[in-house]
C-alpha cells in the first residue's frame, strides 16, 4: 500500500484510480492506514474496500474456494472506463508488486487504445507502435509501398508508427515526479 501511495501521483496522471480491495474489516483498514501514517508520515489517498466475506474477490477470480479466506493475495486488475478488466497480474505472496511496469501497462493500454494499434514486446512510452495488418490487398500493397518509402516496417504484416499524443509521465508535471 505504502508503495502505491508514493506513485499515486503517476496513477492519477494518467486519468487511473486506484483502490484497494481487503478481506479485513473497515476498522482493521483504518488501523493499517493510522500505523502507516504515523510510523512513515505517507497518507493512503485511495479508498480500501472491505471483502469481508470475499464475494468480491471471488467474482473476480481473486480467490478460490479451496484458499484461505484470511491470506493476503497479491492481484493487480486494471479495469477499464468502461468497467472492462483489460490485464490481471497475480503475484505470489512472496513477491512484490513492481509499481513500475504496471505504470507502463497502463500507458500501454491507453496509448494503443488511442492510436487504434498495439504495443510490441519490452514496449517503452512513447517508442513506435505496431500498425494493424491490412484488412485487404489493396491495403496490403499500400502498406508495402509506405515500407519501402518511410523504412517503418520489416514487412506488410510488421510495420510500425510513432504514437499521436504520447507524454512521458516526467513530462507530464514535473512539480510531481
Amino acid at each position: 500500500m505504502i508503495s502505491f501511495a508514493r506513485a499515486n501521483t503517476y496513477f492519477e496522471q494518467l486519468n487511473t484510480c486506484l483502490i484497494g480491495l481487503s478481506v479485513d474489516s473497515n476498522a482493521s483498514h483504518l488501523a493499517w492506514v493510522y500505523d502507516i501514517y504515523c510510523r512513515t508520515g505517507i497518507k493512503i489517498p485511495f479508498p480500501i474496500i472491505a471483502d469481508r466475506n470475499g464475494e468480491i474477490a471471488r467474482r473476480y477470480g481473486m480467490i478460490s474456494n479451496n484458499v484461505s479466506n484470511t491470506e493476503t493475495v497479491r492481484n493487480v486488475y486494471i479495469i477499464d472506463d468502461k468497467g472492462v478488466v483489460r490485464l490481471i497480474l497475480i503475484y505470489p505472496m512472496n513477491v512484490g508488486r513492481c509499481i513500475p511496469e504496471i505504470l507502463r501497462t497502463v500507458q500501454a493500454l491507453q496509448i494503443a487504445d488511442l492510436n487504434k494499434a498495439a504495443t510490441p514486446a519490452n514496449w517503452i512510452p512513447c517508442e513506435p507502435l505496431i500498425v494493424p495488418i491490412p484488412q485487404n490487398f489493396d491495403d496490403l500493397l499500400t502498406r508495402k509501398n509506405e515500407i519501402n518509402k518511410n523504412r517503418n516496417g520489416i514487412n506488410w504484416y510488421l510495420s510500425f508508427k510513432q504514437p499521436e499524443n504520447c507524454t512521458l509521465l516526467d513530462e507530464k508535471n514535473d512539480d510531481e515526479c
